[in-house]
Parts: C-alpha cells; structure tokens; sequence
C-alpha cells in the first residue's frame, strides 16, 4: 500500500467497528496517522487506479490459471491443483496422481531453477512445501506471464523425464 513505506490500514465492515467501539477497544497501529505515510499511500492508490492495475491484476491472473490447466491437463503426474486469485498463484507439484503424494524435493528444485536460471522469483508453500507460489507485482504483463509459463513448463518437463529414467 504504501510501495515500501511503512502505513498500514484496517478495512472491516462498519458492524465489526462498532464491536469495538462497544467494548472500548482502540485500534492501534504503529504507522497510524504519519501523514507522509498517508500521502504516499494516497499516491499509490492514485497510481494503481489511474494505470487500472486492478485490472491488469485480474486479467494476467486469469491468463496465467488458464495456461496452468492447460499445462496441468498435460502433466497431470507432476502437476496436482492449480490455483489462484488475480496474481496470487500457486501451483501443486505431486509424484503421483493417484495419491497425490506430495513433491517436495521438487518443488525446492523448480524454485531454485527459476532463480538461478531464469531470474525469476518464486517461492513455496503449503503443508507440504510442494506449492509454487507466484506472487509478483501488479505490473506484470503477459509477457512475463508468458516468460514465467515457459520457464515451469521446461522444468515440469524436466522432472517428468527425471522421473522416467529413473524407472
């Protein structure tokens, strides 16, 4: 919100404000009222609504789910679920469609690769640590959507013929 600059907010309904009111509990917050924090938050906001990234976020999110599945539907043994919201995405790395074992060593692998190799952050999550999780900037373009869909496609190949050699 604040692009680096410490603000913080809190956004609720009105009924769980008044909870608090009703009770005598104060919000409190570290960065609350600093008003270069609140201009510089006010910009950012400016920014993200006049350059619609909004938008951009919803549209590269849903391109990227898109291809995901289409990958998923042709790796099904490496690719568990794919999911998301706007471009908040994680993928899950399995070793087995049946059982959906989880493929944790893997995962580190893939997000180690995308650094070293492609110069693309990503990290891991989940239970297991067997979900790629892509987390990038509203200004993330289908280019580099395409770019990041290029690089897993490679090493979700790459851990399938692994796979097979070994059999």
């Amino acid at each position: 919100m604040g692009n680096g600059h410490p603000v913080a907010a809190v956004i609720t309904t009105e009924a769980v404000a008044r909870s608090f009111e009703a009770t005598g509990i104060q919000y409190f917050n570290t960065y609350g009222g600093n008003p270069v924090s609140c201009a510089i938050a006010i910009s950012v906001m400016n920014v993200v609504d006049n350059e619609n990234m909004m938008e951009n976020a919803k549209d590269v999110g849903e391109y990227i789910l898109s291809e995901l599945k289409c990958m998923q539907g042709k790796f099904p043994d490496v690719i568990g679920d794919v999911r998301g919201v706007g471009l908040f995405i994680g993928v899950e790395l399995i070793k087995d469609r049946k059982t959906k074992t989880p493929a944790t060593v893997e995962t580190r692998e893939v997000v180690n690769r995308m650094k070293d190799e492609e110069g693309i952050l990503v990290s891991s999550d989940g239970p297991d640590v067997n979900v790629i999780k892509l987390k990038p900037p509203m200004v993330f373009s289908k280019a580099n959507a395409d770019r990041f869909l290029r690089a897993l496609k490679k090493m979700v190949s790459d851990i399938r013929a692994q796979r097979y050699q070994l059999l």
